[in-house]
């Protein structure tokens, strides 16, 4: 074979790309040349997007992580005693952050939409602002108050950094490029008690307890990264100036030829995705996931040291646990892409959950027992949350529908966060019976749902290949692609 030949042959053909409906971004200077992608120049496409799209939104990840966690260290370093919190006061100044998260998650969302990738810096610095004044409140009030705010200047943050992520990849490469992501959750589980154990050693230090230094110092990190990261975040593809004309035009092509989608009436969007029932499976799974989640976040500390561990040892012990987590979910999310089985990898995540669960359970008073526990359950819920979202983003189509569905599931899925805060009640410590109780019937609700997604979407590809034989071949096939996404019946679920 000639080496003309050998060129040929490395590349793959696509449909011709017909012209976009009107109202379509995409403009028509900046579309691959029609009839072929050369794969050389799709592999620096994707070495060029995973240096300069993913590590940045890791980063700010980690960073949003440890302001939303870091009221769990500060409590047992003395706020409850400063603040004067007696009974559930600290469920409740944990809980009302979520509150704003869920009722704000959508709207911050489509916003994001509106604005683009910068408005991640904005939500940034805003919520630091909020993170500085749970430092300096003196009052209950004022920490419900700021953690409020919290809420709210988080609510977009998380889907919208899903939603430039997913804008950039196609379906079978989304999962390792989301895990990725999502693991800085765990990194900061690990580093957060690593730093307030440090900042801690400031207490008296201008005046100020060490549990204010916690809120201080990491307020002002969040503040300074987020200015800087204003510079450095990368716009939509169709906006984007990171590569040539000729990359740009091969990134949008595979991306539509992935199943992107042209813009339609948005309002319509939203309606489509509160009827469609993959969303709110999906939803439910995620909303089951983040109750165990956001209990270990909210009370690990606090379980820790009731088992008899001094609170720097109760902050240090966190780290290993996290660490775990985070190798686990990689390694499982990269096999669940590599095989192409999102649904058995969930079911795994699932059964550790149970593990770890049924030993906080059955072992109320075995300090070591209870600990290792703790590792099974964050490793559980670590695979179940970014593979639920994933398999719901890839299922979904791409364009706005995603953005709305990426949306619900990470905001009203974080509703979870309300039980786990009023389950977890504080004259239950250390043993936690009915919260951890309550987290396994959680684990229960991700297994039957989970299930009833691979089961559901296992009958649409049917339906849909018996559907395919009956229509005849269409001129138009890649453009009515684009604009029907996951309705198109040449559309198929990935299981």
């Amino acid at each position: 074979m000639s080496s003309k030949d050998t060129a040929e042959a490395r590349v793959t053909p696509i449909p011709e790309i017909q012209a976009l409906p009107p109202g379509a971004e995409i403009l028509e200077e900046q579309t691959a040349p029609p009839g072929t992608i050369d794969p050389k120049v799709e592999q620096r496409i994707l070495r060029t997007l995973d240096f300069r799209v993913v590590p940045i939104l890791w980063f700010l990840f980690l960073v949003s992580f440890i302001d939303r966690g870091n009221i769990a260290n500060a409590k047992i370093q003395g706020m409850e005693e400063e603040l004067h919190l007696v009974k559930n006061d600290y469920n409740n100044a944990y809980w009302v952050f979520t509150l704003s998260y869920v009722v704000f998650g959508v709207p911050a969302n489509l916003l994001f939409q509106k604005f683009g990738p910068k408005s991640l810096s904005v939500m940034m610095f805003c919520w630091g602002l909020t993170v500085l004044g749970q430092g300096l409140t003196k009052t209950y009030a004022g920490l419900v108050v700021c953690r409020f705010l919290e809420g709210i200047c988080e609510a977009g943050f998380v889907p919208g950094c899903a939603s430039l992520i997913g804008s950039y990849y196609k379906r079978d490469e989304f999962l390792r490029r989301y895990v990725v992501f999502y693991s800085a959750a765990n990194v900061a589980g690990a580093f957060n008690g690593l730093l307030a154990n440090l900042l801690a050693k400031m207490d008296g230090d201008g005046g100020y307890a060490g549990w204010r230094w916690i809120f201080i110092i990491e307020s002002l990190v969040t503040m300074l990264v987020s200015i800087g990261s204003f510079f450095v975040l990368v716009e939509f593809p169709e906006k984007t100036k990171i590569f040539t004309t000729e990359e740009k035009g091969v990134l949008l092509a595979r991306l539509r030829q992935d199943g992107g989608e042209s813009p339609r009436d948005r309002k319509k969007e939203i309606f489509l995705c509160l009827r469609d029932w993959k969303i709110w499976a999906a939803t439910i799974v995620y909303f089951a996931a983040e109750e165990n989640a956001s209990s270990v976040v909210a009370f690990q500390p606090t379980v820790l040291k009731g088992l008899g561990y001094t609170s720097a040892a109760a902050q240090v012990h966190t780290i290993p646990v996290y660490c775990v987590a985070c190798v686990v979910s990689i390694l499982c999310c990269f096999a669940s892409e590599y095989l192409g089985k999102r649904y058995w990898f969930g079911m795994l995540g699932v059964l550790l959950e149970i593990i770890g669960l049924s030993i906080e359970l059955g072992q109320p008073h075995a300090a070591g027992a209870r600990y290792a526990g703790m590792f099974f359950l964050v490793s559980g819920y670590s695979i179940i949350m970014p593979i639920t979202v994933v398999w719901l983003a890839v299922n979904v189509g791409k364009g706005y529908k995603r953005t709305v569905a990426l949306g619900m599931v990470i905001a009203v899925g974080n509703c979870g966060a309300f039980i786990s805060s009023n389950v977890f009640v504080t004259s239950q410590t250390p043993k936690f019976h009915t919260g951890f109780s309550v987290g396994l019937g959680m684990a229960g609700i991700s297994a039957l749902f989970l299930t009833i997604l691979a089961i559901g979407m296992y009958y649409g590809n049917c339906q849909k290949s018996e559907k395919r034989a009956t229509l005849p071949a269409n001129p138009d096939e890649w453009q009515q692609k684009e604009v029907l996404g996951d309705k198109h019946p040449d559309f198929r679920f990935a299981l």
